[in-house]
C-alpha cells in the first residue's frame, strides 16, 4: 500500500491479507511496531470494521490510521509540519486530516508486524 510515484510500491493483497487474517484468529485488532525500536505505534481496527480500515487505507495509498487507533506514549505529531514520528525519532509518515478527523498515514517500511 506504499506509493512510490503515484504508483503502488507493495501489492495491496499481502498487506490486506496479513490483516485480515490477524484479526480473523485472534479476535483482536493488529499491532504495528516501530522498526527500530519494536515499540507500538500502532492497533487497528480500533472503533471500526476491517473492511473500512482496509478500504479506508486502499483509497489513500497509505495505511491509514485514526486518533483512537495510535499509542499516544510513543507516537507525536509535529505541528508545524504534521510529520508524524515515534517517540525515538522514526520518521513515520504524516497526519493528512480529512472530514472524519485526523488521518495518520503511515509508510509500511516505518512499522513491523512484531516488535
Amino acid at each position: 500500500l506504499m506509493r512510490a510515484n503515484g504508483g503502488y510500491f507493495e501489492g495491496n493483497s499481502s498487506f490486506e491479507k496479513d490483516v485480515r487474517e490477524i484479526v480473523a484468529s485472534t479476535g483482536e485488532p493488529v499491532t504495528f511496531y516501530d522498526s527500530v525500536s519494536g515499540k507500538s505505534l500502532f492497533k487497528a481496527p480500533v472503533g471500526r470494521s476491517v473492511d473500512e480500515f482496509i478500504n479506508e487505507s486502499k483509497v489513500h495509498g497509505w495505511p491509514s490510521f485514526r486518533d483512537e487507533e495510535v499509542d499516544w506514549s510513543n507516537v507525536r505529531v509535529l505541528k508545524s509540519s504534521g510529520e508524524t514520528v515515534s517517540t525515538v525519532g522514526t520518521h513515520l509518515g504524516h497526519n493528512l486530516p480529512d472530514r472524519s478527523g485526523n488521518r495518520y498515514c503511515i509508510n509500511l517500511v516505518s512499522v513491523a508486524g512484531n516488535p
